[in-house]
């Protein structure tokens, strides 16, 4: 991971925890063309951990964890991103696999920052 996108995971990081309460306890970004995918682990707090055990516990979480973080990005522009990058944040995208705990964000943002951010 270069420079970069070891501060873009940093962003993810602090963006989730201001915003959802809990953070991802790990973040690995990887630039590529104009997105920014991000692997995250540890996204769980332990009280989610619990309602996954429930039946239908795994479904809810995961709704909660892919349409909600959109939302929160929608409502709360990430400035923190585009300022590192100096590129427009134009949307996200999210999935989260309850059982393993991991998750990958791919954010779309208006320009190429793969090429400008090369090693």
């Amino acid at each position: 991971m270069n420079k970069y996108e070891a501060e873009f995971s940093n962003i993810v990081r602090a963006y989730r925890k201001r915003h959802m309460g809990k953070g991802p306890s790990q973040v690995r970004t990887t630039f590529c063309k104009n997105w920014a995918i991000c692997e995250l682990e540890g996204n769980l707090s332990p009280i989610e951990k619990f309602i996954a055990t429930a039946e239908d516990g795994k479904q809810m979480l995961r709704a909660a964890r892919t349409e909600m973080v959109k939302e929160i990005y929608k409502k709360n522009h990430p400035a923190e991103m585009e300022e590192l990058l100096g590129v427009e944040f134009v949307k996200v995208f999210v999935d989260i696999n309850i059982e393993e705990d991991k998750g990958m964000s791919i954010f779309v943002f208006d320009r190429d920052i793969e090429e400008k951010f090369k090693n």
